[in-house]
């Protein structure tokens, strides 16, 4: 009999909570596959977002100060920026992936609390969302505007060809999803097998 047969064979004789187990230890060598994929996914986010601030770093800068009221804008700025473009560099290789997820998960909050908070959850305007507000309300009408202008001055089909017409809410939506998927790969770290973290213990295990 094969492998799989006798597999199947042991399967069916095993009560429901034996199956159960069962399957989670022979999943259990998979169990990196999670932390890289959020990992893969918040990595070209946070390296974006830091390198933008990089770039134009002055105007970081003022945007801290005058615009979000942040004390001490310079010193801020250069630790968002060093958070997300080195913390995302450092996740993409899952190295000291608990460590850079803490930082991360303070600009997060930072986000959230000084520009996203007063503008509910959704990050696009949509109506027809249970967690629409009031300001989502006041967007109805402008959008319709904007999409009459479009029809009656330009090519409506050439224009919405890669998307229809929306109205940025900037909520808090990406900035909580992404303080939790980095909540998860602090408790979980970067990964069995997928990260430079699993290795380096790995080694440091062998030599004591």
């Amino acid at each position: 009999m094969n492998p799989i047969a006798t597999y199947l064979s042991t399967w069916r004789r095993m009560p429901p909570v034996r199956v159960y187990d069962t399957t989670l230890d022979r999943l259990k060598p998979l169990d990196g596959v999670p932390p890289l994929l959020l990992r893969l996914i918040l990595a070209p986010v946070m390296i974006q977002a830091g390198w933008m601030k990089a770039t134009g770093f002055s105007g970081t800068v003022y945007w801290f100060g005058n615009s979000l009221g942040l004390p001490l804008p310079e010193l801020m700025a250069f630790l968002a920026t060093a958070a997300e473009l080195v913390g995302g560099i450092m996740l993409l290789a899952g190295l000291a992936t608990r460590l850079v997820a803490v930082p991360l998960m303070i600009t997060m909050l930072v986000a959230a609390l000084t520009v996203h908070w007063e503008n509910g959850w959704l990050v696009l305007s949509d109506a027809s969302s249970w967690l629409a507000n009031d300001r989502i309300a006041e967007a109805v009408p402008r959008k319709a505007q904007i999409i009459s202008i479009l029809k009656e001055h330009g090519d409506y089909r050439w224009l919405t060809g890669r998307g229809s017409v929306t109205i940025l809410n900037n909520g808090i939506e990406f900035a909580a999803m992404y303080f939790v998927m980095l909540l998860s790969l602090f408790f979980t770290g970067g990964g069995r097998y997928t990260s430079i973290d699993y290795w380096l213990g790995r080694v440091a295990k062998r030599s004591v």
